[in-house]
Order: C-alpha cells, then sequence, then structure tokens
C-alpha cells in the first residue's frame, strides 16, 4: 500500500516539476529579450521570437484608445541602431501563467533611456513552445509618464 501511494504522490508531482521547467524557461526567454535590448543585439534578438510575431502598444491619447501595431522587424532594426546600454527596462515583477505550449508573462516595468526615466506601464507577453524551445509570439503593452515608481539597476 506505501509503494502505490509513494507512486501516486510521485506521478502528481511530475506535472509541477515539467511546469517550474518552462517557467524558468519562460522567464529566461523574456529575460533575454531585456538583456538584448541593453546590449543592443539584434542577432541575438531574432532568435527569441517566431516568424509571426508582433509588437502592439495600448495608446491613449486624451481618452482616445487605439492599438498601435509594429511588425518585430522594424523593433529589432530600431534596437540595433541604440548606442550599448542607453535602453535600460527594468522589471518590477513578472507574473506567469503556462498551459501546455502557451504561456503569459504579465511584467510591469519602468523604461529608461540614457539612465533618465522615461515612461513605465505592463508589459503582456504571449509565449509559443516551438521545437522544445519557448518563442514570443506577441507582446502588447501599455505607456504612461505619470505615476512611475523608480526601480533599481541591476
Amino acid at each position: 500500500m506505501n509503494v502505490l501511494l509513494l507512486l501516486l504522490t510521485t506521478l502528481a508531482c511530475v506535472p509541477a516539476f515539467a511546469q517550474s521547467g518552462d517557467e524558468a524557461a519562460v522567464k529566461n526567454t523574456v529575460n533575454q529579450l531585456f538583456e538584448g535590448m541593453q546590449t543592443v543585439d539584434s542577432t541575438m534578438l531574432k532568435t527569441l521570437f517566431t516568424p509571426t510575431a508582433r509588437l502592439q502598444t495600448v495608446v491613449n491619447k486624451q481618452g482616445d484608445i487605439s492599438v498601435r501595431d509594429e511588425a518585430i522587424s522594424v523593433f529589432i532594426s530600431s534596437i540595433g541602431k541604440a548606442k550599448a546600454g542607453t535602453l535600460d527596462e527594468r522589471l518590477a515583477g513578472m507574473d506567469i501563467k503556462i498551459d501546455g505550449e502557451l504561456a503569459t508573462a504579465w511584467t510591469p516595468y519602468v523604461f529608461y533611456f540614457q539612465d533618465k526615466k522615461s515612461h513605465c506601464g505592463v508589459n503582456a507577453f504571449t509565449l509559443v513552445k516551438l521545437n522544445g524551445s519557448w518563442k514570443i509570439q506577441t507582446i502588447i503593452d501599455t505607456r504612461r509618464r505619470e505615476n512611475c515608481p523608480d526601480l533599481p539597476k541591476k
């Protein structure tokens, strides 16, 4: 009886262990994006996205809400033109949810440009596990200039 109970307990924990490994891999992919921004490594950035990835921003112009859509290639190109160390997006946390090959990461952030606070908001990442690797499918974010906390440099 004890052996059966041990076996059932072990089998019940297997998905939790797999989840934690996937959670770490999702975090790693998201963190690599911000490392690539700081080091302006556009070659590395390209490896983090699916071929059909999109970047979107929720725009609020005096109460008129819209969504701006940008191809990831444009985003990566703009990062590649920056000077290393000028782009510093600091995260206030990362909340990850995973179901099979789909993951989301919710990351409140403050963005610093040339060591000066520019804006803040939240990134919502959608990631897909392709060929064993977590790739970013979409990023949608909010941006505001007021009520941005100070976040320490890593």
